[in-house]
């Protein structure tokens, strides 16, 4: 038995409880360890580079900590009310009165005295902060929300809403702080309850979410560990979850089918655990492999929430592999024909009476091989024609952080609020922060700057004003908040923030020397997130592409293979893409899904699903590609090869494709729009992969190819030989105690 896969296997089985031991003591440690370490979260000044991590910086340095900053909007409903009227100041004083009675604000400020009204007359602004920490001002905002509240009921003929950091937040998690919970756990009955159904035994379906289970808590304790190196999120902890129970069901259930049909072919247990370690083991490796340099591109992007994602999924995805091939012949030894037990009646229930012969495969399956390979080349006409359709909509992507009607429709009230503070405000709930540092902030040059840099915003068109200044003269920091001309309108607001940076900081407080006046908020925050994402986007995918090439190439010792696998998985990404833009920014179809038509894509997702997608393409692929070079080294020629690896192989990608297809399909399901992108895309992308590419368009492109498949050239040959787990070619004798009409042993 050569190669680790195989040698790891036949350990496994000769020391079983070892194995599982080992195993079980890994989790238990990296659990322990982990949840004794803590986990560091990622920090703001730590996100990007840039503006926004320099006035991160700046305020960190300065032990500066922004408060969660509130805003209660006091609108006339009417034209025949103004903000000067004596019952309008009556309500302004009301709200001020009110959330200062709490006891949970501060720096309460009326509009009269900030100037923060309208310019049509008829709204006005009571700014104030929460006292305590920002991160959880969401907690403690309740009575401040219920005292708003008071005032509003007393004042029927005048609008009186609040918005701010604390408030969305609380709002968020009161409508979907459960989503995520409940999308997460209901994720592993579904995996089992498919599993239940395509192997018809309880036992047999338990294992694969089993190892996903232990591989997942054995990565969150590693992750707490590695955090102290690279800060994680709960993001990456979702994106791990997710994964791993991708990867780790999809590799358990390989090995599982494979140790399973060579059983009912007629081998003994011992022979077919040797031979589901030699061929899907090796198939388990060079799969986990290339996912996890697929994960490790997310390494080149820069941003730190990216690079949780991509260290959490590569960890999870190594952790998998090397359960699957260690662990989990263990447990096969160990239970033996007993992995048959829990059997449900209704399902295969002729399994004890009947055996088919290992190359039958899937009937289906079959029958659309048989069309494909009829005509391979209008098969492979038809299929790209189909997948490049899906892509075309992909050209004209637009990518942009959601704003908070986007991003929730018209399903929450604060939504509402947000609107109407932007259409009397524009700018007025996300504002623009400039972070003034200087050596002596209040120098009368530099005080000077700021005030030339408030009028200058306004004149210039950028804002409509008022702008704010908070001055922190110990620390010799200001803070100015400019409310950008353009509100949720992001492309108008971008354009605003330009003139701020590109403009006007360089005519004032640019000429200062010593003053940096770095721009942020959510605006810049977004901007400054595409940037830095376009930058990366070269990288990542050179470092993806190139990779996974070479292991292809290693691993089938095939310049043609490899080729053909880039080119397949880009279509499918292609697809992916294709797919998202036309239901979330064309809106076609959109209400099937349950979703809107938002007009963009939120800007983390593109670069997210290419490597993720890329990723999880290789499991099949590899695994089909396997079978199929497997058959072609038992002496068959290409097509009955192809036919073979594809129609044995379809039970367990339909399987696999149906898990990750039904996981991913739960996210869709939640509320926020860039959830239900999130998860469109890759049960989309799954769902064609599993089907267009691996079932049509492999085969065909294989067909037509024939011999040149296995295409090496001589100059190549010096390179490392990845494929020494392959099995040699069998004897074409049966061999004893072989079935008839099933093919002999592989020998490992």
């Amino acid at each position: 038995m050569r190669g680790f896969a195989a040698r790891a296997g036949g350990w496994s089985a000769g020391h079983r409880w070892s194995a599982i031991g080992v195993w079980l003591l890994f989790v238990v440690l990296a659990m322990g360890l982990g949840s004794a370490a803590g986990r560091v979260d990622v920090q703001e000044d730590n996100q990007l580079s840039g503006e926004t991590s320099q006035a991160a910086r700046i305020l960190d340095d300065a032990g500066i900590e922004e408060p969660a900053g509130e805003t209660v909007l006091v609108q006339a409903r009417g034209q025949d009310t103004g903000a000067r009227d004596a019952g309008f100041r009556a309500a302004v004083d009301e709200v001020v009165k009110a959330v200062g009675g709490t006891g949970a604000v501060t720096h309460v400020a009326s509009p009269y005295d900030t100037g923060t009204l309208s310019k049509d007359g008829r709204s006005a602004l009571v700014r104030f902060d929460m006292k305590g920490d920002p991160e959880t001002a969401g907690e403690r905002v309740g009575p401040v929300l219920k005292a708003v509240e008071g005032v509003q009921k007393d004042h029927g003929d005048l609008r009186v809403e609040e918005i701010g950091a604390a408030s969305m937040s609380k709002t968020y998690d009161d409508a979907f702080g459960s989503d995520f919970t409940k999308a997460e756990y209901s994720a592993v009955p579904v995996a089992l309850g498919i599993l239940l159904i395509a192997f018809g035994a309880v036992v047999a379906a338990l294992l694969p979410v089993a190892l996903a289970i232990t591989a997942i808590v054995a990565t969150m304790g590693l992750m707490g560990l590695v955090s102290h190196l690279q800060p994680m999120s709960d993001t990456a902890n979702s994106v791990m979850l997710l994964v791993g129970l991708a990867v780790g069901v999809d590799y358990c259930l390989f090995y599982l089918r494979r140790e399973r049909e060579e059983r009912a072919a007629g081998r003994d247990a011992g022979t077919a655990l040797r031979i589901a370690a030699a061929t899907s083991g090796r198939a388990v490796v060079v799969s986990g492999v290339t996912v996890c340099v697929a994960m490790a591109g997310m390494l080149f992007t820069g941003i730190a929430e990216f690079e949780a994602m991509g260290l959490a999924s590569l960890m999870v995805v190594a952790v998998a592999m090397v359960g699957s091939v260690t662990v989990l012949p263990a447990l096969l030894s160990l239970l033996g024909e007993r992995v048959e037990k829990g059997r449900i009646p209704f399902l295969h229930p002729d399994k004890r009476r009947t055996r088919r012969p290992v190359g039958e495969g899937s009937r289906v399956w079959r029958r659309v091989l048989g069309v494909v390979l009829a005509k391979p080349a209008v098969s492979l006409v038809v299929a790209v024609g189909v997948l490049l359709a899906i892509a075309a909509p992909a050209l004209g992507m637009k990518t942009q952080n959601l704003t908070l009607d986007q991003e929730f429709g018209d399903r929450l009230p604060i939504v509402a609020t947000y609107d109407h503070v932007n259409e009397a405000f524009p700018g007025g709930s996300e504002p623009a922060q400039v972070v003034v540092k200087a050596p002596d902030i209040g120098a009368p040059r530099v005080a000077s700057a700021i005030e030339d840099f408030r009028h200058r915003a306004v004149s210039s068109g950028a804002s409509g004003g008022p702008v704010g200044v908070a001055v922190h003269k110990e620390q010799n920091v200001a803070v100015l908040s400019v409310p950008l001309v353009g509100g949720s309108d992001m492309d108008k607001a971008g354009h605003s923030l330009d003139v701020l940076r590109d403009d006007v900081r360089p005519a004032t407080l640019g000429r200062v020397a010593g003053v940096e006046a770095p721009v942020t908020g959510d605006v810049a925050g977004s901007k400054d997130f595409n940037d830095q994402l376009v930058g990366s986007v070269a990288p990542v995918f050179a470092f993806v592409v190139v990779f996974a090439f070479l292991l292809m190439l290693l691993s089938f010792r095939s310049l043609t293979i490899a080729v053909t696998s880039i080119v397949l998985n880009l279509l499918s990404v292609g697809a992916a893409y294709g797919v998202l833009v036309a239901v979330f920014q064309h809106g076609w179809g959109a209400s099937l899904v349950g979703a809107d038509g938002v007009g963009a894509i939120i800007t983390w997702l593109p670069l997210f699903l290419f490597v993720i997608l890329f990723g999880l393409s290789m499991d099949y692929h590899v695994f089909v590609v396997s079978r199929i070079k497997e058959a072609r080294a038992r002496g068959l020629n290409t097509k009955d090869a192809i036919t073979r690896g594809v129609v044995t192989t379809a039970g367990v990608v339909t399987s696999a494709a149906v898990i990750m297809v039904a996981v991913f399909a739960i996210f869709g399901t939640l509320s926020m729009q860039s959830m239900k992108q999130m998860g469109v895309g890759l049960a989309a992308a799954v769902l064609i992969d599993a089907t267009v590419i691996r079932g049509v368009l492999l085969p065909a492109v294989m067909a037509l190819l024939g011999e040149r498949n296995w295409y090496f050239p001589r100059w190549l040959r010096r390179l490392p030989d990845l494929s020494h787990d392959e099995p040699a070619p069998a004897q074409s004798a049966p061999q004893p105690g072989t079935a008839p009409g099933v093919e002999p042993p592989v020998r490992v």
